[in-house]
C-alpha cells in the first residue's frame, strides 16, 4: 500500500473550495485530512493569505509518479495557472507531494528534475509540518526527523506563531 502525505493550499478565490475541491478529487484514496490554518504566504509575501491543510492519501498501486500526476490534476482541476515569473506566487490551488512510502512501508526518495522526495523545503515550512503533526502525532519527515522536533526549531518560531487554527472551516465530510 502506497502512502503519501500531500499539502494542499490555496490563496486566491474561493480558498476553502479549492481545498475541499482537492479532497474530493483525491477520492477514496484521502484516508485522513489535517485541520484547515491559515497562514502568512511563504517565500513571496506581497500576496494574499493562504488556507492550508495535509492530506495524508492511500492506494495500493500508486507510484510516487502517480501522486505527482494526481497532485497536477487537482491543480489543473481548480484553474492553476503557473507563473514561472513569481515561484512562490498566488495560487487557485497548490498541491505538494511531501513524502512518499512504498508499498513496504519505506519512504521513497528520489531526487530528478520533476519530483524530488521527501519535499526539499518541507522541514522548513510550519504550514506543512503543523496540520500533519496533528494528524500523526509520532510522525517523522523522512531524513529529518520527527515533526515535533523540526516545529521546535527556533527558525520556525516566527511561523508557528503566525499560524492560525481555523475549526470553524472543516474539509473532513469532502472526502
Amino acid at each position: 500500500m502506497s502512502r503519501a502525505v500531500l499539502s494542499i493550499g490555496s490563496n486566491l478565490g474561493d480558498r476553502l473550495a479549492h481545498l475541499r475541491a482537492a479532497v474530493t478529487l483525491l477520492g477514496g484514496s484521502a484516508r485522513q485530512v489535517s485541520g484547515v490554518y491559515e497562514t502568512p504566504p511563504w517565500g513571496d509575501p506581497d500576496q494574499p493569505a493562504y488556507l492550508n491543510a495535509v492530506v495524508i492519501a492511500q492506494d495500493p498501486a500508486a507510484t510516487a509518479h502517480d501522486w505527482l500526476e494526481r497532485a497536477r490534476a487537482c491543480e489543473t482541476a481548480e484553474g492553476r495557472e503557473r507563473d514561472p515569473a513569481r515561484r512562490f506566487g498566488p495560487r487557485t490551488l497548490d498541491v505538494d507531494v511531501i513524502t512518499v512510502w512504498d508499498a513496504d512501508g519505506r519512504p521513497v526518495f528520489r531526487d530528478d528534475p520533476e519530483l524530488t522526495l521527501p519535499h526539499p523545503r518541507a522541514h522548513l515550512r510550519a504550514f506543512v509540518l503543523r496540520p500533519w503533526l496533528d494528524l500523526r502525532p509520532d510522525g517523522a519527515l523522512p531524513g529529518h526527523g520527527p515533526l515535533a522536533a523540526l516545529l521546535a526549531a527556533p527558525g520556525l518560531a516566527a511561523d508557528v506563531a503566525a499560524m492560525t487554527s481555523r475549526p470553524d472551516l472543516s474539509l473532513e465530510s469532502m472526502g
